[in-house]
């Protein structure tokens, strides 16, 4: 497990901005070491223990990118078109270990190998064949064209993947290009997940007329499984200072994290505070971002716990700027910045100076073709159908006061969140 010291998130300043939170955890977060091997078609969404250098180049030898005709440079057209003898058929996958003839051209297909001394492909489009049987090739062609030459994407020995990368598709389709049919990566981050509150009932489970079927917990075990984590579903814990604290206490040495919903404002049922400062100790973050200034950090048995707030949108907000980048320092992961792409405001908002927010927003289309985004007519933090029917969340940062019409503005895409 990772292990921290008590006092290694002491913060003793004002409220914190959300830049200021991030670079607490990145910096001060020790990364667990415990690597395992898993199968290539196992290893989406895991974080890469080491580098890997090209065992081999891509492609690993020259070959044409189209189907069509390889010739000799020597003998490429140079005025007029010119008529040449066909020496040879080569297809993908097989060999070619005969040179062509001077002033002849072969037969190829795509991702077949050049064959010796070829430099150049003509596309079948732009070749015709004459009475006789011999291939007219056009004048003018550049040497060395319609050829993928080996090593061409990658050479041999260049680090293509580094240790820290959490892998996706794309790299996965790169290691099986290399061959390669296991990958070392770091074991997955184990996340202890409770929600907090006599008001929440489980979803299955018989709810009062005065509760609430809890729904944190289940978005946040969803959104902790896209980051590639083992999450332990602890149900929910009720406001009872003491019952809180041992919970808290007893999953502490088994996880990696701990991560609650709910209790963590300054109400007097708000005991989240209180419990964790029994059996370890907490510097509860007071966030300058909306939705979701209440975030608790704290360590219990050298155990990190960050406690979210109780309304949904907050939830999911502060996940993604205080838990996603938690997850990644834990596992070494390379930083995955949040880079918001500019489109074009077409609603008024007024917000208050030095706090990031985030507004729940959907992309259309303008009549001049420029995305814009167009805010939920509502504000609640409480609104699930907020995030349902939304694409993505307007940044707007601390020096910003007031959105109009027309504002260029920063947009993050729900997709790209996580």
């Amino acid at each position: 497990m990772a292990q921290l010291s008590d006092d290694c998130f002491a913060f003793g300043g004002p409220m914190m901005s959300v830049d200021e939170a991030v670079g607490l955890i990145t910096t001060r977060v020790n990364a667990i070491t415990d690597l395992e091997t898993v199968a290539l078609v196992d290893a989406d969404g895991r974080v890469l223990a080491r580098d890997i250098a090209a065992p081999l180049p891509l492609p690993p030898f020259t070959n044409s990118a189209v189907d069509g005709y390889a010739m000799r440079n020597a003998d490429l057209p140079q005025a007029a078109e010119q008529a040449f003898p066909l020496d040879g058929r080569i297809q993908a996958g097989g060999l070619a270990q005969a040179a062509i003839k001077p002033g002849h051209t072969a037969r190829i297909f795509t991702g077949a190998p050049m064959p010796p001394e070829a430099e150049t492909v003509f596309m079948q489009e732009d070749v015709r064949i004459d009475d006789s049987g011999r291939i007219v090739l056009p004048p003018g062609l550049k040497p060395g064209a319609n050829v993928r030459p080996a090593g061409e994407d990658i050479p041999k020995g260049h680090v293509a993947l580094r240790g820290g990368q959490r892998l996706r598709p794309q790299h996965v389709a790169l290691a099986a290009a290399f061959g390669l049919v296991r990958l070392d990566v770091v074991r997955r981050i184990r996340v202890a997940v409770f929600s907090t509150g006599d008001e929440l009932a489980s979803p299955g489970e018989p709810r009062a007329a005065s509760q609430l079927f809890d729904s944190n917990r289940f978005m946040l075990m969803a959104m902790l499984r896209r980051l590639g984590c083992e999450v332990s579903d602890l149900g929910i814990l009720r406001d009872e200072r003491t019952s809180l604290a041992s919970g808290l206490k007893e999953v502490a040495g088994a996880h990696d994290l701990i991560l609650t919903t709910g209790g963590v404002s300054t109400g007097e049922e708000d005991h989240v505070k209180a419990a964790v400062e029994s059996v370890g100790s907490l510097v509860l973050w007071r966030m300058a971002i909306k939705p979701g200034r209440p975030v608790a950090m704290g360590i219990i048995g050298g155990t990190p716990l960050i406690g979210l707030p109780g309304n949904p949108v907050a939830s999911f907000v502060t996940f993604v700027h205080v838990v996603r980048p938690t997850v990644l320092a834990l596992a070494g992961g390379l930083p995955e910045p949040l880079l918001p792409i500019p489109v074009r405001a077409a609603f008024t908002y007024k917000k208050k100076i030095g706090r990031r927010e985030f507004v729940r927003a959907s992309l259309r289309s303008g009549d001049d073709g420029t995305l814009e985004a167009i805010k939920f007519p509502r504000e609640g933090a409480g609104l699930l159908s907020s995030l349902v029917e939304t694409d993505g969340l307007v940044e707007l940062g601390e020096d910003i006061t007031r959105v109009e019409p027309g504002q260029s503005v920063g947009f993050l895409s729900y997709a790209d969140l996580l």
